[in-house]
């Protein structure tokens, strides 16, 4: 595939383009300022495009749909209120209107438009626009649908599932190939945006070239500032495409803040960048502004949609309202150097620790226990499997994740990596001959990623307990890696199986040992082997899990681009797998 448009400025000089593109005034294509309306409007042009950021559709329900666009403003325009008028049509040439109405834009929402559109027909598909009369602009037209009526006989539901899309990092042409599939909905799971300087997480060697330094300059931190890191990122010709083809349905990890974020503060976020509360309100504003989710309360994004009857689709919030800060294993070094076990194990099992908090744990199993859909199928953000690794190995990759990639320690790792796979396979064949030292050596696990829900032990148990005899399916982001995992709980029963989606951008493993492909496949095949429930890895390629939920089965394929270095790209399937429930 390729795609026309690699910059900024690129996009803009051809936007002029109409068919699925941004229409601009004849005069903007002489514009020599191009980049000036993208930041700071009072100083921007006068001749712009008044639908720059594209439109789109979110958190459709059966009669009701959310669809969004921002009207670009002139610096005179600023105070002013700016009426923009909606459409919907069953039809792309709007033959057939069924509903429009007036909406004002302001500054009071960065100018953004979003309206809740009532009283379609269910299992529809419909066609919106939106109209500036005055000037005789026009957005480009958005595709959307509503759902199934909840219990309705439904046999299919296709989802892309898709998070991390750092902006630096490469191009979007995941969101592109998600534009241009057979799916029905694009579940985003979080890390929409980047909150890093120029110059910071991302950042690579072709970030200049591409013109995908981030604006603004600095890490955000303003109303402005998220403001501004939005309207960047909705730029961008393959996530304009994504948003004008396909209904959304998001919730924030913790970028959309800043890394690492939980309740009362974040891993990137100091004193001295004033009150923590404060910021996150201004994020979770902006978020809204625009990626407008279907709930009746500021700061709430956990909520369902049913699909007919075939799946109640939960999405959670297990980055902000109920997290506890995470542990961090250097919390339990002892005074000699050594590490304190039972600490640790005592912190991790602490049943007064929450990630999603006991008010949407609530929610959550009574939304689950009531269903009778085939499937529950969880959106969230973190790894839900359990990811324990023997800790010498956890500790060679922290070395390598830390900046220390010397061939000495290289070299160490991967031997590391042979010795534990080869006990592991003689383990697993029922070995009798292993000596106390060798199992001792694959017995010292601890868990992968404690900002996951394996942090979070007790309260992972309790979702556990309501799904319960359901056929599960969860969904997660986060790590930028692809993933499948078999759930179990503590008693060794199975809950489901969970597919965690590469990242749109945002490097992977790769950005810590490199492109050398034997080290990347020893380290897939290591992790596979050695942690018990993992079924597949993914530790390289950019891309997006298509889940296809029937009666029958839930088939999860793996889909990866070829580059993000160029705007010609390929879309390569992977892994492939059937799920049939419990």
């Amino acid at each position: 595939m390729k795609r026309k448009i690699t910059t900024r400025r690129a996009f803009l000089a051809k936007s002029i383009l109409a068919s699925g593109g941004v229409i601009l005034t004849s005069q903007m294509v002489a514009c020599e300022k191009l980049d000036e309306f993208l930041g700071d409007e009072a100083d921007a042009p006068t001749n712009i495009p008044r639908f720059l950021h594209g439109v789109g559709s979110f958190d459709p329900i059966a009669t009701a749909v959310l669809i969004w666009t921002r009207f670009t403003p002139t610096a005179e325009e600023l105070t002013h209120q700016i009426a923009v008028k909606w459409q919907v049509a069953t039809d792309e040439q709007f033959k057939t209107v069924v509903k429009e109405g007036i909406q004002y834009a302001t500054e009071e929402n960065d100018f953004t438009i979003i309206e809740d559109v009532t009283g379609l027909i269910p299992n529809g598909r419909y066609y919106y626009r939106f109209i500036q009369e005055d000037l005789g602009e026009i957005s480009p037209v958005g595709e959307t649908i509503t759902l199934p009526m909840p219990g309705s006989a439904v046999d299919s539901l296709k989802l892309a599932v898709c998070s991390c899309s750092n902006y630096p990092a490469g191009l979007f042409n995941v969101y592109d190939a998600m534009a241009k599939s057979d799916v029905d909905i694009i579940l985003h799971l979080g890390d929409y945006i980047y909150e890093y300087e120029v110059g910071g997480y991302g950042t690579n060697a072709n970030t200049a070239s591409l013109g995908r330094e981030h604006d603004p300059q600095n890490e955000i931190l303003t109303l402005e500032d998220y403001r501004l890191r939005y309207r960047q990122y909705r730029t961008d010709e393959g996530l304009q495409l994504a948003h004008q083809k396909k209904p959304f349905i998001v919730v924030w990890d913790d970028h959309e803040i800043t890394n690492d974020a939980y309740k009362e503060g974040a891993q990137n976020h100091q004193d001295s960048e004033g009150d923590y509360q404060a910021r996150l309100a201004r994020a979770i504003k902006v978020h809204g502004e625009y990626l407008p989710v279907r709930t009746d309360q500021d700061g709430i994004i956990y909520r369902n949609f049913e699909y007919g009857n075939l799946a109640n689709l939960v999405m959670l919030d297990t980055r902000i309202v109920g997290r506890d800060k995470q542990l961090a294993f250097s919390d339990f070094i002892n005074a000699d150097g050594s590490f304190d076990a039972i600490g640790f194990t005592n912190a991790v099992a602490d049943p007064t620790r929450e990630l999603m908090g006991a008010a949407q744990l609530s929610w959550a199993a009574t939304r689950i226990t009531g269903s009778t859909a085939k499937w529950q199928v969880l959106g969230q953000q973190v790894l839900m499997g359990k990811m324990t690794i023997p800790a010498e190995l956890l500790t060679l990759v922290g070395r390598v994740a830390g900046g220390d990639t010397s061939a000495a320690t290289l070299e160490l790792l991967a031997n590391t990596i042979t010795e534990l796979s080869t006990l592991k396979a003689r383990q697993l064949q029922g070995d009798n001959s292993l000596t106390p030292q060798e199992q001792g050596r694959l017995a010292a696990s601890v868990p992968y990623n404690l900002d996951a829900w394996d942090g979070y032990f007790v309260e992972r148990e309790k979702l556990f307990a309501a799904l319960a005899g359901k056929n599960t399916v969860v969904l997660a982001g986060d790590t930028h890696n692809g993933w499948h995992n078999e759930l179990i709980d503590s008693n060794g029963n199975k809950i489901g199986e969970e597919f965690g989606c590469p990242s749109v951008t945002s490097p992977g493993f790769e950005g810590l040992f490199g492109e050398d492909p034997t080290t990347i496949a020893g380290i897939e095949q290591a992790f596979t082997l050695l942690i018990d429930g993992l079924k597949y890895f993914d530790a390289k390629q950019r891309g997006f899990v298509k889940v296809h939920f029937t009666p029958g089965a839930a088939n999860a394929s793996y889909h990866f681009v070829d580059t993000i270095a160029t705007n010609n790209y390929s879309v390569l399937q992977g892994y492939e797998t059937n799920y049939v429930g419990v």
